[in-house]
């Protein structure tokens, strides 16, 4: 179980990342533009990955895997898909991750990303909102209507949301509301839930990478397994 010292410690390390570069490690930055989305192909060829059906992982750093020698294969949506693959269930993970999103730069991003049909949408967003400090109704809001462009262009998707939670030191007030965010925004939209995706993760400097941050390959291996545990009831 993480800590209260431990949720603390990740999550002031994530503060300081905000004023880095993100450029040296190659994902998408906000400032940049999104870039197109990657697919994982291991184990497929290109006809048979045209059958599949599609599960969008769309979200900030920790999607896009940050700082991984090679995100396409170490990141979480390539591990969901080795699962998929050894499993033989007939889906592809796209990884539409943008380093350095938060909620309103994703609800101007949704729309563009969607022009490929989405059968599983996996939302991952708001830890950067909650960094900085944004109103947690404002987050929700940025988050609603992302949701809601998904229900529009794809409207027999079924949705997945990747919870997060702010460190203390923000307050406890702040700190409520913004955990809140995450089963309102699930429960009103019959979401599937993970409650905090780096459960098992967060604080712990074996699992993280030199930043103390964002996890290392074998890090996301049980970021991946948390997500697991949700999506695959929802194949």
């Amino acid at each position: 179980m993480i800590t209260t010292t431990k949720i603390n410690s990740v999550f002031i390390l994530i503060t300081a990342l905000l004023t880095l570069s993100c450029s040296n490690n190659k994902p998408v930055d906000d400032k940049q533009g999104a870039g197109p989305a990657t697919t994982s192909t291991a184990g497929s060829s290109a006809a048979t990955t045209q059958t599949k059906k599609t599960i969008l992982f769309f979200g900030n750093s920790l999607t896009a895997g940050y700082g991984l020698e090679d995100a396409s294969t170490q990141g979480f949506p390539a591990l969901i898909q080795n699962k998929i693959d050894s499993l033989k269930l007939s889906y592809k993970t796209v990884n539409a991750g943008n380093s350095g999103e938060t909620s309103a730069g994703g609800k101007g991003r949704i729309g563009w990303i969607l022009k490929q049909k989405v059968d599983v949408f996996v939302l991952e967003l708001g830890a950067n909102d909650g960094l900085r400090g944004i109103s947690p109704q404002e987050t929700l809001s940025n988050l609603q209507a992302i949701v809601d462009t998904v229900k529009l262009k794809c409207p027999s998707a079924k949705l997945v949301l990747l919870g997060m939670q702010v460190p203390p030191n923000m307050g406890s007030t702040y700190g409520n509301q913004f955990k809140s965010v995450f089963p309102t925004l699930a429960q009103k939209n019959n979401m599937a839930l993970v409650p905090f995706l780096l459960q098992g993760v967060g604080g712990i400097a074996t699992l993280n990478q030199g930043d103390g941050i964002h996890p290392t390959a074998e890090g996301d291996k049980i970021v991946a397994e948390n997500i697991w545990q949700v999506l695959k009831g929802v194949l």
